[in-house]
């Protein structure tokens, strides 16, 4: 692989606030956002302007992110419209209960507040999508389990020791943020859930798997060993860098360099990550990681990776607001079968990998995954990654195929943007495998090994490829 151009695209930071205008208090208090549909204020509030309340009517999505608000009016529940609200960084102690009230409310950020309060009057009876990362949170209530359109949780960074076996009822919910809680096992009930396809558990007290593990051996590269250049791309974990390296008298090599900020993310830790790429290997439609950064001035850990041939590009964009769980593909996307396979059998080979090795990717979605446009991939970001004791037969093919739904989305995605010349058989056969990868009942649904195997078929149909 030419190390020409870019790393692994790093996770956009964006999963509780929306990308748009600033508003000021002087455009509130003037009038001047009277019908406005979105409002944004970051202005050190520490309280609830009654000027919003002029905008009621209108109002769709409220972010008060990044200001010190501990409350919110009850004039929330006569809003008829509201559908997002954001407030995270701010003084909250508990999830207001108003927001239970609200009846068109189906996403709510409260991320990096000092909750420790989860009323189940504060639940929404539209709730979609909920992000509680980095609270102080140490149970849910009961009557989550009543959330039936639940798709997104994530509570990441707080002080759970157990799950609520309601839970079970959130038939729909897919993906799940735990990382860096307390939890001490995962309850079964949990793989069983019908839509479950992309869950973080790293940093818990899930046995000796990531505390007790001595490390994989790797490679100790010196941070003046290392020329840093531009920025590349950077994202909730960590900054990467384009760099040069130089090694044992050898001629300068082009590299990638992730520098990890060492704070929560909404998928876990960057000590995690670390663990979890390193732990990974060498495989040709992985990232590979060359070695761990030390001696850096201000103490940042650190990945030295591949560099990529700028000729990769992201598959996807991520999820938005309205799709919730489901990537952004460009409208331009458009792949042959020969592209498919590739792409489909190149993922699925890596995750088989990740699984023998008791490796959870967490995340695997279109926006984790370079491609050259031909059907060459590399699955990168193990932001979401955790290990998990592969010894354990019932809980590894458990969590395998939630992974292997994960998949299904994927190879669904894919076939939607299907083009060129038509090829029924192959068509037929993907569009068999997509079904078993996403049948609501996760037992039935195939391995890794049997989907490489099943891709391998349909293959020798496709000489070209």
């Amino acid at each position: 692989m030419p190390a020409a151009g870019r790393s692994a695209r790093v996770r956009s930071t964006g999963d509780d606030t929306v990308e748009s205008q600033m508003h000021t208090l002087d455009q509130l208090r003037s009038g001047a956002l009277s019908g406005a549909r979105h409002l944004k204020l970051d202005c050190g509030l520490t309280d609830f302007p009654h000027e919003i309340l002029d905008l009621g009517d209108t109002l769709e999505i409220l972010d008060l992110s990044g200001n010190a608000l501990c409350e919110l009016p009850d004039e929330l529940a006569e809003w008829p419209r509201l559908r997002i609200i954001f407030c995270s960084d701010n003084q909250f102690t508990e999830l207001p209960e108003v927001l239970g009230r609200c009846p068109q409310l189906s996403m709510v950020g409260f991320k990096a507040n000092r909750i420790r309060r989860v009323s189940a009057k504060a639940l929404p009876p539209r709730l979609r999508w909920l992000i509680l990362t980095g609270n102080e949170i140490d149970r849910l209530p009961e009557e989550i389990g009543f959330c039936t359109q639940l798709q997104k949780l994530m509570l990441a960074g707080n002080r759970l020791e157990s799950l609520p076996e309601t839970l079970a009822g959130c038939i729909n919910l897919e993906l799940l943020r735990l990382a860096a809680n307390r939890l001490t096992a995962l309850p079964e009930w949990l793989l069983g859930l019908p839509r479950l396809s992309w869950l973080a558990t790293s940093g818990n007290q899930l046995g000796a798997v990531e505390s007790d593990a001595s490390p994989p051996a790797i490679a100790d590269i010196r941070w003046d060993a290392l020329e840093i250049g531009q920025v590349l791309g950077q994202g909730a974990s960590g900054v990467i860098h384009r760099a040069m390296m130089a090694a044992d008298g050898k001629d300068l090599q082009a590299v990638a360099v992730k520098l990890f900020k060492g704070a929560m993310t909404s998928d876990g830790l960057p000590a995690s990550e670390m663990r979890a790429a390193i732990a990974a290997g060498e495989h040709p439609h992985l990232i590979d990681v060359i070695g761990r950064v030390v001696g850096h001035p201000a103490g940042a850990a650190g990945l030295v990776l591949q560099l990529v041939d700028p000729v990769f590009e992201i598959l996807a964009g991520p999820p938005s607001l309205e799709s919730c769980t489901r990537d952004i593909y460009p409208a331009s996307a458009a792949f042959d079968m020969p592209t498919i396979l590739r792409i489909a059998h190149g993922i699925a080979s890596a995750a088989r990998h990740l699984h023998d090795r008791g490796i959870l990717h967490g995340d695997l979605y279109g926006h984790n995954i370079l491609h050259d446009g031909q059907g060459q991939a590399l699955l990168g970001d193990f932001g979401a990654a955790s290990l998990y004791d592969a010894g354990n037969l019932t809980m590894a093919n458990g969590l395998q195929r939630l992974e292997v739904r994960a998949f299904g989305c994927l190879l669904e995605e894919l076939l939607d943007r299907y083009s060129g010349a038509e090829d029924w058989v192959a068509l037929r056969g993907l569009e068999r495998l997509s079904a078993a990868c996403l049948s609501v009942e996760p037992a039935s649904r195939p391995l890794f090994a049997e989907i490489c195997r099943q891709l391998d078929d349909v293959r020798t149909l496709q000489p070209e490829v």
